[in-house]
């Protein structure tokens, strides 16, 4: 693709998402170069900067973009936690180099207003979830609640793609997750006392 066929298709800017995409999926975020993007896009070096500016405001449109997928993926389940917990982890592996970026604030501007806007779209998904699950109306504390299993789905997304689960959890990554997120939370209660002997 030359940079005048991109511009004149005005879809330059897509292109070199995608090709960071494929890139940060290579390389990770940090190794990133503008230069190299510019390279596999086919298109001169001062492109990326005439759209983004510099590498961070290259990686905030990534972020901006993952949190909208993120939002829409989650909203897709409904305000079913568990679905949701399930299409989160699926989001992380299908889509590694947007969520490697999304979680990685100090790469880009993690003030601008476009990543806060599909940050709170994302947030709000979960949540609803972690509301409609209460019983009995509104859970008492439903911003600990939304971190709690943000947490736990978070994690065993990020001990998925680091290849660090134990081999019994199998290689299906939904199935997986479904099967950890499913399982209730643990309490301090001792377990019942057994019968005595007669």
């Amino acid at each position: 693709m030359t940079e005048t066929r991109a511009y004149h298709h005005g879809d330059l800017r897509r292109a070199l998402l995608a090709a960071a995409v494929v890139a940060i999926e290579e390389v990770g975020p940090a190794a990133l170069s503008l230069r190299d993007l510019a390279r596999r896009a086919g298109v001169s070096h001062a492109a990326p900067a005439h759209h983004f500016g510099d590498k961070a405001g290259l990686l905030t449109a990534l972020a901006a973009e993952g949190f909208d997928r993120l939002a829409q993926t989650l909203t897709a389940t409904g305000d079913d936690l568990l679905e949701a917990g399930v299409a989160y982890v699926d989001f992380a592996v299908t889509h590694r180099a947007y969520f490697e970026v999304m979680f990685r604030p100090e790469l880009y501007r993690a003030d601008d207003a476009e990543v806060i806007a599909a940050r709170g779209r994302a947030s709000a998904a979960l949540r609803s979830g972690v509301v409609a699950l209460s019983t009995g109306g509104a859970p008492a504390d439903p911003d600990r609640d939304s971190l709690a299993a943000w947490s736990i789905a978070h994690g065993f997304a990020t001990l998925w793609l680091a290849g660090a689960l134990p081999a019994r959890v199998g290689d299906n990554p939904r199935e997986a997750a479904r099967a950890v997120l499913s399982r209730p939370p643990p309490t301090n209660t001792p377990p019942p006392s057994p019968p005595p002997a007669r």
